[in-house]
């Protein structure tokens, strides 16, 4: 369960934010269709995020527990850095095409999440934690806890929501677990 738990809350405080957040955002201001956009993040996303799931658990697998540590005690301080540099979306080039939203949304947040924070968090904690499917699972569940509230409010919500507040406050928990990872403290729970 710890997998699963700390897989949602890194995932969820690091997508605030993040590009396909803003993806989010724009897709529901352009087509107003939350339903197929919704079912696009969740594929995209656990297509994705399994992906990086089986690249974690081989790295787990094939690198020792020392380098490992650090490797990904520095992994999560990367990535807290990563997190206070606000992404930006341009709005150009997304037309619905023959497929509709739903497709449009599967290929535009698959590969909006290939290289990105969440993808790499993700790897980290498959490599952290020996069970795959909580950690898909938890991951998933973060993006869509950040994500669904972007697709309802759309860009009603967006020029007011504290991005800034939530990047910080997003790097702070990212920082602490590389500080935990890295001390050596807390392996039971992270």
């Amino acid at each position: 369960m710890e997998a699963f738990l700390v897989s949602a809350l890194a995932v969820t405080v690091g997508e605030i934010g993040d590009k396909t957040q803003l993806l989010a955002l724009l897709l529901a201001a352009r087509y107003k269709k939350p339903i197929p956009i919704i079912l696009g993040i969740l594929i995209a996303t656990l297509a994705n995020h399994a992906l990086a799931g089986l690249l974690g658990q081989w790295v787990a697998t094939n690198i020792p527990s020392t380098l490992l540590r650090w490797a990904l005690g520095l992994s999560f301080l990367a990535i807290a850095a990563w997190t206070l540099k606000p992404d930006e979306m341009e709005d150009e080039g997304l037309s619905e095409g023959k497929y509709g939203v739903f497709a449009l949304t599967c290929i535009t947040f698959f590969i909006a999440e290939i290289g990105d924070k969440t993808q790499l968090a993700t790897v980290a904690l498959a490599a952290k934690y020996s069970n795959l499917t909580l950690v898909i699972a938890g991951t998933t569940l973060g993006m869509l806890i950040a994500d669904i509230p972007a697709v309802f409010l759309g860009k009603i919500a967006a020029p007011n929501f504290p991005f800034k507040i939530v990047r910080w406050i997003a790097a702070g928990v990212f920082a602490i677990l590389g500080v935990l990872v890295l001390m050596g403290i807390g392996d039971r729970f992270l």
